[in-house]
């Protein structure tokens, strides 16, 4: 009897295979941008990671897959697009120590819904030509006069600008945002338009003086030639906010509700937040780490500390249709 168990145990080993080690990964960012943190996880563990591009819509796509999704993560950038998988249901919690213990705690979900991987501070560009240094230190320097017809910057109701909103409704309130916002605009030198690296190029071409953006369109603009001599005729500014610090947002990961890989997609995450892959991951993307002690990249440490403003993203996050309102209000864009 004990002979035909094992003999039957046998049969059934050959007859179903284990499952492949294997992980689904939706992704905001470009395969190519994240392609060194797969390869130095599938080298370390032996698990595959698969990386679908989703550019918009991922939410929605996420719902309509349903529990037969095949995506075990979702790596987004901005702490909005996360918290919009996370409303949409298809995401689930998640408890880890060794997350908790690298991600500080204004960078995560309490609930363990999202986590952050990478920061990005929202910043100022400055001429280095006609813009002395010191001459803008806070975010609330923006609606000074001095600046009237200096400014360039992206659409209002851009998430990035949107989250900064948010972070002045935080910090301000709603009547002071709103007053700040009109200040913001009627220092425009042109109605806002394009991307970052677009507001860069105005200061070069001598548009405006000074341009609200994100760090990291200067280390990718560094690194194309034909955008260098722009990206050289700007300084980088950390204004902060009066009694705190600089506007952050985020890159990200979530776990999904469906997630047919769970224990690999543990593993990534919790790998993704340790020292190694903190460190490709910034430096790819001329971002900070998020775990405390990381080295960041030459360049990036180049541009100076800075401290970060200390209100926790999910604040921010929760005021975010309040920011969008205010731009709509303000009728900024236009």
């Amino acid at each position: 009897m004990k002979m035909n168990l094992s003999l039957a145990a046998a049969l059934c080993s050959v007859a179903m295979p284990a499952l492949a080690d294997e992980i689904n990964i939706y992704s905001h960012r470009q395969p190519e941008l994240i392609q060194p943190l797969v390869d130095a996880f599938t080298a370390e563990t032996g698990i595959d990671v698969n990386v679908a591009f989703v550019d918009k819509g991922m939410a929605e796509r996420l719902v309509a897959e349903g529990d037969r999704s095949p995506a075990d993560l979702v790596l987004t950038v901005d702490i909005a697009r996360l918290t919009q998988v996370v409303d949409a249901g298809v995401t689930q919690a998640v408890s880890s120590d060794v997350i908790a213990a690298n991600v500080p705690a204004t960078l995560r979900d309490p609930e363990g819904q999202w986590f952050g991987l990478t920061t990005r501070a929202r910043i100022v560009y400055a001429s280095k030509e006609r813009v002395a240094e010191g001459e803008v230190t806070t975010y609330e320097d923006l609606v000074d006069p001095k600046w009237k017809g200096r400014i360039c910057t992206r659409s209002g109701t851009n998430d990035y600008n949107v989250a900064l909103i948010a972070a002045v409704i935080a910090h301000h309130g709603e009547a002071e945002a709103k007053t700040w916002l009109e200040g913001l605009k009627a220092n425009l030198a042109r109605k806002p338009s394009g991307g970052d690296r677009d507001q860069v190029k105005a200061i070069a071409a001598g548009e405006c003086d000074i341009a609200i953006g994100n760090t990291y369109y200067i280390g990718q603009m560094m690194a194309d030639p034909e955008q260098r001599p722009d990206a050289e005729a700007v300084r980088i500014v950390f204004p902060v906010f009066e009694g705190d610090g600089s506007h952050v947002n985020i890159s990200g990961m979530a776990m999904t509700k469906a997630a047919p890989n769970r224990d690999n997609a543990l593993k990534f995450m919790e790998w993704l937040s340790q020292d190694e892959a903190q460190k490709i991951y910034a430096e790819t993307n001329n971002e900070y780490p998020v775990k405390p002690g990381v080295a960041r990249s030459d360049l990036v440490a180049s541009w100076g500390e800075f401290t970060q403003d200390s209100l926790p993203l999910t604040d921010i996050a929760k005021l975010r249709p309040a920011a969008l309102k205010l731009a709509e209000e303000v009728n900024f864009d236009s």
